[in-house]
């Protein structure tokens, strides 16, 4: 007795994945900045690697961003404000603060070098919408800036437009920015004395 096989269907080939979003986003960070990505979703940009990252309340990082302080890209996320610098900056800001006198001072002002990580905002110009509270850029990155971040002067040269903005002047007024908003923050509510001539 034969037994009848039915005709086999075709392969069913599944349909080309579409990349999420966040892996397009990563992709342009390693392609076109060359910058390295971790984890995700959503993607996650190391630090102390190309750049490292001073981190201050968004109150304070606006009101830094008034100033005549040169800075380097620049992104939000929720109530912080994060400022690139130059790879090796982190392990300056304690030094600094100190030389600058705002050693022991709660400024809320920190710095993520070597083996830290920030979410990677959207990269400029790609169309979406961000979520609430999502990490977008103010001054976003353009290839071949981590030449021109906020960083030391060298020994024997001098900041200036050569070598890209001082990481002393943007760690100066940072501090003074970071105690002014937090004494803002501190009075607002508190009913002020008359001021009588």
């Amino acid at each position: 007795m034969a037994t009848t096989i039915p005709p086999l269907a075709p392969p069913t080939v599944p349909m080309p994945r579409v990349a999420p979003e966040g892996d397009a986003h990563a992709s342009w960070y390693g392609r076109v900045l060359g910058w390295t990505v971790t984890g995700g979703p959503p993607a996650q940009l190391a630090t102390g690697i190309r750049f490292d990252v001073l981190e201050l309340p968004s109150d304070a990082g606006a009101a830094l961003l008034r100033r005549p302080v040169p800075t380097g890209p620049v992104a939000v996320m929720g109530r912080r404000m994060r400022f690139l610098v130059a790879a090796g900056s982190a392990e300056e800001l304690d030094g600094l603060l100190d030389w600058l006198e705002w050693g022991g001072v709660a400024l809320d002002l920190t710095a993520l070098g070597a083996g830290g990580r920030i979410t990677a905002p959207a990269p400029p110009g790609h169309p979406g919408e961000s979520p609430r509270g999502a990490a977008v850029w103010l001054r976003p990155p353009e290839q071949g800036c981590e030449a021109l971040l906020p960083a030391l002067p060298g020994p024997g040269r001098a900041a200036g437009p050569a070598r890209g903005p001082d990481l002393v002047r943007l760690v100066a007024a940072a501090a003074t920015e970071c105690h002014r908003a937090r004494l803002g923050r501190r009075t607002k509510g508190v009913r002020q004395p008359l001021a009588f001539s």
